[in-house]
């Protein structure tokens, strides 16, 4: 039977205290003789409590990483699964920022929203769509800073609007002003690894060429010895949410050219030896079927020579920067291993926000078109990857992988970011790894869980109360439910019964092993890779069509029972009406409701019209979805 040692923590001395400016009992007199002094503020001590690292990649899919049966090796992500737990059921909102929100909060993302993506383009003034974190959501950085630990923060921020993430602030939602001591990493949502728009703190940083994994990985390193130095006996919170493998894919050729020849089969023959693999590590159940390739998606047998070039090439591009993404937080793991902190440091490291990215279209990217308009016909695009070959994935280009590679790395589940109705959008690995805490080892969980859970299952380790005010803000419930009663547990039923999604005019509701979803187009690959892109395209919100899947007996959704479940469907839809009303969901932002945002965007920066002289020539269907 496993066993964990957390139990108990917050009555061994490990609870919440309070720090205050004012001095407290003092007799003020004329002269010293005559006065009293008060006493000193009391300082929160979390001593004995394990330090804890959150660790959140970017756009990695369920099938990417060999620790969940991927094809990209991954030994640090092996390292802490096999001596941890794997969590297979894991869910994620589908998108970057709504997820963070959602981790950082313990609370739904439209709930405090960020519905959408926190810069102008995207937010909007419903209260589910603002951008605008509050204070009274407050985040586990600021609950365990008051518990008494040293919070620190690497990497990717992406919560702050963009009128607000300039060097003149307000800074309440930067990462100094959400309870972390120290950060270093950019604040939108993604940014070149040689030339990163860097902040420290809140001032600008000039990047020195290293690539950025190596820099957070050095920084992540000397905040833990700071802080080891200076207060031996404080733990310390430490926020690792890396820029890979988001576009620009880019790393040292070194790792790009340790896969050639790895991909040239296509992603056909990976999702096949991927579904192999992932039965055989037990991460997904012995009756699951593997669905259907995407119609979006051409057979790789179909493909031209030149085409299969080019496309392998990006996938050995993103294998190289996620291997190497492995290998610095790895430098992290075995720093803390060397200076004896390891064992008493809880690891949850959620392999993507999401899952694998839909970009880079069907062709992939070398040069960033976003938000441009597409200038180029789906001919041209490959013409343009030939010509720039030896650059993708490096730093001198802008690379991004075919869609075709998206729903390859998110196996066995279909398709991809953003649809918050499929589990290839909203389904990540969760490993949770605890030396100190944790003896059972290499075990699987299979229990429903979602982000919201991560922030609860911290405060139950760390022995910390959800405080009911920060900074004098009373503070919102949480939303999330603990996951240590399935520490020792393997067959525990999931106490997480009742989850929604909704991203861009797709969505979901999940309840107790059933799942109600649906979608429509056009989508994000219609509106923003068609070409000639639409002028006026349809708008079909209201008219969703749905689905119905029993989880329980197909985990990765190919048999619609919404015809023969009829009366299920309706109790389904009916909980999400409800789930939407209460976490503020409605109205049903949709990408066709977008879309007219964009548009203005370019005709400002191209009033001549230039971008509508496109060569498009005879566009193949595909190309437009």
């Amino acid at each position: 039977m496993a066993r964990v040692v957390f139990a108990g923590l917050a009555l061994a001395g490990f609870g919440a205290g309070t720090a205050s400016g004012q001095t407290g009992g003092a007799v003020v007199g004329k002269t010293y003789a005559q006065s009293r002094e008060g006493q000193k503020p009391q300082i929160p001590s979390a001593k004995g409590a394990p330090n804890v690292i959150w660790i959140l990649l970017d756009d990695v899919g369920f099938g990417a990483s060999s620790a969940f049966g991927g094809q990209i090796q991954t030994p640090t992500f092996e390292y802490l699964a096999n001596r941890g737990l794997r969590y297979t059921n894991f869910h994620t909102t589908g998108v970057c920022s709504p997820s963070r929100a959602a981790l950082l909060t313990g609370r739904n993302h439209h709930n405090v929203g960020m519905g959408l993506l926190p810069q102008s383009l995207m937010a909007a003034e419903f209260p589910g769509y603002t951008g605008r974190l509050q204070p009274k959501d407050g985040t586990i950085a600021e609950y365990l800073r008051q518990r008494g630990y040293g919070t620190y923060m690497v990497g990717k921020w992406h919560l702050v609007p963009g009128d607000e993430a300039t060097d003149l602030g307000p800074f309440d939602r930067w990462p100094t002003g959400k309870g972390f001591d120290h950060w270093i990493g950019f604040m939108g949502g993604a940014t070149d690894q040689y030339k990163p728009d860097l902040v420290e703190d809140i001032q600008q940083v000039k990047p020195d060429g290293r690539h950025l994994n190596t820099v957070l990985a050095d920084k992540a390193i000397f905040y833990i010895d700071r802080q080891r130095k200076l207060a031996p006996d404080k733990p310390f919170f430490l926020y690792y949410s890396t820029g890979a493998a988001h576009s620009p894919v880019q790393v040292d050729r070194e790792w790009i050219d340790k896969y050639k020849g790895s991909f040239d089969q296509g992603w056909d023959v990976y999702r096949e030896r991927t579904f192999a693999r992932q039965k055989q590590l037990g991460v997904i159940p012995a009756n699951a079927k593997l669905p259907p390739r995407s119609m979006r998606v051409p057979a790789w047998n179909s493909l031209s020579a030149d085409r299969r070039k080019v496309y392998a090439r990006h996938m050995e591009a993103y294998a190289g920067f996620l291997e190497q993404t492995d290998f610095e937080i790895g430098r992290v793991v075995s720093h803390l291993k060397e200076a004896g902190q390891l064992d008493n440091t809880v690891i949850f490291l959620v392999i993507g926000d999401n899952g694998g990215d839909i970009g880079g279209g069907a062709n992939g990217e070398v040069a960033n078109h976003f938000p441009r308009q597409i200038t180029e016909d789906d001919e041209a695009q490959v013409a343009e990857a030939l010509r720039n070959y030896d650059k993708i994935g490096t730093g001198a280009a802008f690379s991004n992988y075919p869609m075709g590679w998206s729903q390859a790395t998110n196996t066995p589940f279909r398709d991809w970011k953003t649809e918050a109705n499929s589990e290839g959008g909203t389904r990540n690995p969760l490993i949770v790894f605890w030396p100190q805490g944790l003896t059972a080892k290499g075990e699987i969980r299979n229990q429903y869980s979602y982000l919201t859970d991560i922030l609860p299952t911290t405060l139950e380790l760390t022995g910390t109360a959800p405080p009911a005010t920060v900074k004098g803000v009373e503070q919102s419930p949480l939303q999330g439910v603990s996951l240590t009663y399935s520490f020792t547990a393997p067959a525990a039923p999931s106490r997480h019964s009742t989850q929604y999604y909704y991203l861009f005019g797709t969505g979901a509701i999940y309840h107790d092993g059933w799942k109600a979803s649906f979608g429509y187009r056009p989508d994000f690959v219609d509106l923003f890779w068609a070409c000639p892109s639409p002028q006026s395209p349809p708008n079909l919100a209201g008219k969703q069509a749905w689905e119905l899947y029993n989880q329980n007996d197909d985990p990765t959704e190919t048999v619609d029972l919404a015809r023969k479940y009829p009366a299920k469907l309706a109790q389904m839809q009916t909980l999400f009406a409800a789930q939407a009303e209460v976490n503020h969901v409605y109205p049903l932002i949709n990408w066709s409701d977008l879309y007219p945002r964009f548009q203005r965007l370019w005709q400002s920066a191209d009033p001549a019209g230039v971008a509508a002289n496109r060569r498009c020539g005879d566009a193949k269907p595909g190309r437009q979805g």
